[in-house]
């Protein structure tokens, strides 16, 4: 019994089974900091997802016909060939670049049901001299505050095309 608790104590200490010890502890840890790390990444990901203004979560409120709803947007790279095909694309309204925090919720001109498009073309509101900036309700209100001798607002026609989903009222 004594040679056995012997020889098992020599073989425990010998530096190759050191080595196999050393070896699955440094494994270990590199799949720990792998695996935490994918975590960590994900995570910061999911994050700067929701906080975007683009992509899946690029979720953001806009009106529709004094209709508050939750519209997902993510910009068209290359809109240029879009426009060229002059496809029935639908108008977002925006006070800013919809690639920027906005002053006011956009207005979207349609909805599932009333001539929607997933391609929305953005035009941006410009409040004209003397105008005190607001919120628009409805595209019918944005056309009218862009009509007449002396408009209240500028609608300037970009070449940013958009995907936008509507995800539902607000």
């Amino acid at each position: 019994m004594k040679e056995t608790t012997k020889i098992w104590k020599i073989e425990s200490n010998h530096p190759m089974n050191i080595g196999w010890k050393s070896a699955r502890v440094f494994i270990a840890a590199v799949l720990l900091g792998t695996c935490c790390g994918a975590f960590l990444s994900l995570a910061t990901v999911a994050r700067a997802a929701h906080a975007s203004p683009n992509g899946a979560a690029g979720q953001m409120p806009a009106y529709y016909d004094g209709e508050l709803f939750t519209v997902n947007m993510f910009e068209v790279p290359a809109s240029d060939p879009i426009i060229g095909h002059k496809p029935a694309l639908n108008i977002i309204y925006a006070t800013n670049d919809l690639d920027e925090e906005q002053d006011f919720p956009p207005v979207i001109n349609a909805i599932q049901g009333d001539g929607f498009n997933p391609l929305w073309r953005q035009v941006l509101i410009v409040f004209n001299s003397g105008n005190t900036p607001h919120q628009f309700v409805s595209d019918t209100e944005i056309e009218a505050a862009a009509a007449g001798a002396n408009p209240e607002i500028t609608l300037v026609v970009t070449d940013e095309v958009y995907r936008c989903s509507v995800v539902g009222r607000k």
